[in-house]
């Protein structure tokens, strides 16, 4: 792709393709207005994308380590220069497009390999001077409940819920643990994205190779459970098991018409055709565009599915899709079409292991359940890593730039204390590389450009490489776009490169509340955000659309450099549209397709560490339990609303500020509460919005 750079307007030409012609190009500081960059709100029922790998081949590591001085200093007065050495580089950026191809990164693929007798030997020694708490019995069954929402954090003892990073680890242990005999899992409803069930489907997959068994139980089954649940070689359900498997649907709500009868006027600039955030605001149906975007979005979603599961079940995909529009729901009838093993109660099923493992009916299976073998130490069997390090740095949930009062320590992400760990590794010669884990809608822009440089002036002294989970949209595309090499589930949910910016007018609500409000002030456009009793006059809304599309500029720009990619052609693919994983490599945006042991491939392939050798990955967020923590884990028994509420009022707290935050993830907050009462939902999609 091209190293030719361009302005907002008009674009600019370098005479030499070097790192030093980039000094001096393109940055201008936003202004402090409330611009909102977010991405539509809605809800994917279910999210897959065609398993079809193919994508626009990538330029190489190099070629985007240039310096981050290219956005020191701006001018938009800097005049086109040699066109005929413009053409020569958008022949470069063409040919070089389809030199790359995904096979030229490792794969990461698992590959069980048998201990030696020494080894062996060596594990056993390890496990008589283990903590006595990870002490397991021989001939276990490992037992894990995968259910409600899975972070893609470390949890800490005191935390509850589950951790990504943790039980894919456990499956890792398991297939290795001389102790461990399979695995017994139970699968209910998720809360989860689809980037961190494809993650887990695919240890389901690995952990196959080790010859132990693994089985499934689905008391309650949606697709999205189903996908994840059909990896496993067995798969029992009880008689009373609610099957759901009637197809996908996405979802998009609008205030428009309540906002209007309250006497609330939105007055909103958004800038790309797809950037919806404000519609569901503004509109009172859904938008072309945004019908357009749904409407891919879904078909991807729904064609991978079908793939996956007709794959797995060695049926042809029209069989399953015809099997789906029956509408079936009796559990008799997915044994007979061969969509599960047997219907059995899970008192059944630790019968049938017991007889299958050679245990008494009068003894107990010995069983271990996730949270105490997640206390099981890598190192116990023999599982540590080599000399070699490389850093992990993980980013999740909303962005902000300064922590609030009212966040936990584990909620969202700190623009100043992740910049701290970055500063860490990059001054450090202990790290080799570095791979940042991306799982954030986006949230706060002046965090996630601080971050992003950040993530620059690393990628200088160290290879870097972004992992992405279930979404990294808008302000976490932001950050993942400063990396060397991006990488991207074909679940998850990317791109956003847009800008929504606008405030609300509540004069004709005060009116009929008989509220009243003046302001005295000074300077021309002091009132442009503190007057909400009127509307903008007409130069404060110039202002306005001048401000957001300069924030939009500045972050398709930024996109176009980190990506090598002419801004004409970034355009194409910014607008505010959100692409799945695999039709973001396709275009560009992202470089390979795989999940976290892939990434960690490719760090050792960048750091030129040989493929065989371990290397040891070190966390830098470790959980640190806190009091607010422990206090949280006793009081989620209400429904998690003392959870949903605390999240909602640090979003709302720092709401102020230029935004770069996919829209949605209140909404996939409260997806679990089963029939949801409408008027919680237009008011849980209102909040989102602000």
């Amino acid at each position: 792709m091209s190293k030719l750079l361009f302005l907002h307007t008009p674009h600019f030409t370098p005479k030499k393709l070097h790192t030093k012609t980039f000094s001096a190009i393109l940055t201008q500081s936003l202004t402090p207005l409330h611009c909102k960059c977010r991405l539509l709100s809605f809800s994917l029922n279910t999210t897959t994308t065609r398993s079809n790998s193919h994508f626009l081949s990538q330029i190489h590591y190099y070629r985007r380590s240039f310096s981050v001085r290219s956005f020191d200093d701006s001018s938009s007065e800097t005049k086109i220069q040699e066109p005929q050495q413009q053409a020569v580089v958008n022949e470069d950026y063409e040919s070089r497009g389809k030199s790359k191809n995904e096979d030229e990164y490792p794969s990461g693929e698992f590959e069980y390999e048998k201990f030696s007798a020494w080894k062996i030997f060596t594990v056993k020694l390890r496990m008589l001077v283990a903590f006595p708490w990870e002490r397991v019995r021989k001939g276990s069954v490992l037992t894990m409940k995968l259910r409600g929402q899975i972070a893609d954090q470390l949890k800490s003892r005191f935390s509850s819920g589950l951790s990504l990073p943790q039980i894919c680890e456990n499956f890792v242990k398991a297939a290795y643990d001389p102790r461990i005999v399979g695995i017994y899992l139970h699968i209910e409803p998720l809360s989860c994205g689809w980037g961190k069930v494809e993650e887990i489907r695919r240890h389901v997959v690995d952990f196959k190779k080790s010859g132990k068994f693994i089985i499934g139980y689905v008391p309650v089954c949606g697709e999205k459970e189903y996908y994840l649940a059909c990896a496993c070689e067995e798969l029992y359900a009880p008689p009373s098991a609610y099957f759901s498997l009637y197809g996908l649907t996405v979802q998009a709500s609008f205030l428009g018409g309540v906002l209007e009868k309250v006497g609330i006027e939105p007055q909103v600039q958004r800038i790309g055709k797809y950037k919806s955030a404000g519609d569901q605001l503004t509109r009172k149906t859904m938008s072309e565009e945004n019908c357009e975007m749904l409407t891919a979005l879904l078909d991807n979603i729904y064609g991978n599915w079908l793939d996956k599961v007709s794959s797995t079940k060695g049926k042809r995909k029209e069989d399953i899709e015809r099997f789906i529009n029956d509408g079936i729901y009796k559990v008799e009838r997915l044994k007979e079409e061969g969509f599960i093993t047997n219907v059995l109660y899970d008192d059944e099923v630790i019968s049938m292991l017991k007889e299958r493992l050679g245990v008494q009916k009068d003894k107990n299976l010995p069983m271990v359940d996730y949270r105490k073998y997640s206390g099981v130490r890598r190192w116990t069997l023999g599982l540590t890593g080599g000399g070699d390090q490389i850093a992990v740095i993980r980013a999740s949930g909303s962005i902000s730039r300064v922590r609030s009062p009212l966040s936990l320590s584990s909620s969202g992400i700190i623009g100043e204390q992740l910049i701290e760990k970055i500063r860490k590794v990059r001054e450090s010669k202990r790290y080799k590389a570095a791979i940042i884990r991306i799982d954030s809608p986006g949230g706060d822009a002046l965090a996630s450009d601080l971050m992003w440089r950040e993530i620059r002036l690393l990628s200088e002294s160290k290879p870097v490489i972004a992992s992405m989970s279930d979404v990294a949209a808008s302000g976490g595309y932001y950050m993942a776009m400063a990396a060397g090499t991006i990488l991207a589930e074909n679940l998850t949910l990317t791109g956003s490169i847009g800008v929504v910016t606008g405030k609300f007018n509540l004069g004709k609500l005060y009116e009929k509340i008989g509220f009243n409000k003046e302001i005295i002030s000074r300077g021309k456009y002091a009132e442009v955000l503190a007057a909400e009793q009127r509307p903008f006059r007409p130069d404060e809304a110039e202002l306005f659309a001048k401000s957001a599309q300069n924030a939009y500029k500045l972050f398709r720009d930024k996109a176009a450099f980190s990506r090598s990619m002419t801004v004409d052609k970034m355009e194409e693919y910014a607008q505010g549209r959100v692409w799945t994983g695999n039709d973001a490599a396709s275009r560009g945006l992202v470089d390979a397709l795989g999940g976290f042991s892939r990434a960690v491939a490719i760090a050792k392939q960048k750091a030129n560490i040989p493929e065989d050798r371990q290397v040891t990955l070190v966390e830098m967020s470790k959980p640190s339990p806190s009091l607010p923590e422990i206090l949280s884990s006793v009081g989620n028994s209400i429904a998690g609303v003392d959870r949903t509420l605390k999240e909602l009022l640090q979003d709302l707290t720092f709401s102020d500020g230029v935004q770069a935050r996919m829209d949605g993830i209140l909404f996939q907050r409260l997806e679990g509460v089963a029939y949801g009462n409408p008027i919680l939902t237009l008011i849980k999609d209102y909040l989102s919005s602000l």
